[in-house]
């Protein structure tokens, strides 16, 4: 997993993806997953990189917000694509069509990314992490 993460986070770099960026989608798909313990870890990463309270507060519905850039928002429809894909067909319409605001080399690497968060929330909700404050 550690080698998998790497990787992808690699080819993060190499598409010109913002840490920023990176460490939403990480966050998005926690949320989708229910996973308290990679939520609590990539906020606190997100605020590193900048991340404001607003921001995060907004997240779970950022398509009702003014708050994401087109490449943020963009990034967040893979994510929950690729998330939710046993839901493929019944998503709700974001109106944001990830191939008109980023790259095929973005797109590959965003979705690389959640694959990978999404194999992290697995791994840390079986394993039944503890979460205390």
């Amino acid at each position: 997993m550690l080698a998998f993460a790497g990787t992808a986070a690699e080819a993060g770099t190499d598409a010109g993806l913002s840490p920023l960026l990176v460490e939403l989608v990480k966050v998005r798909a926690s949320q989708l997953n229910g996973c308290a313990f990679c939520l609590r870890m990539h906020a606190a990463d997100a605020v590193k990189h900048g991340e404001t309270a607003d921001r995060l507060a907004v997240l779970a519905g950022w398509w009702e917000s003014q708050y994401f850039s087109p490449e943020e928002q963009a990034a967040l429809v893979i994510a929950e694509r690729v998330t939710l894909i046993g839901d493929h067909g019944r998503l709700p319409d974001r109106g944001i069509t990830p191939e008109d605001v980023l790259t095929e080399k973005q797109i590959a690497a965003v979705t690389w990314l959640v694959v990978v968060i999404n194999s992290w929330n697995r791994i840390a909700i079986t394993s039944q992490y503890p979460v205390a404050p």
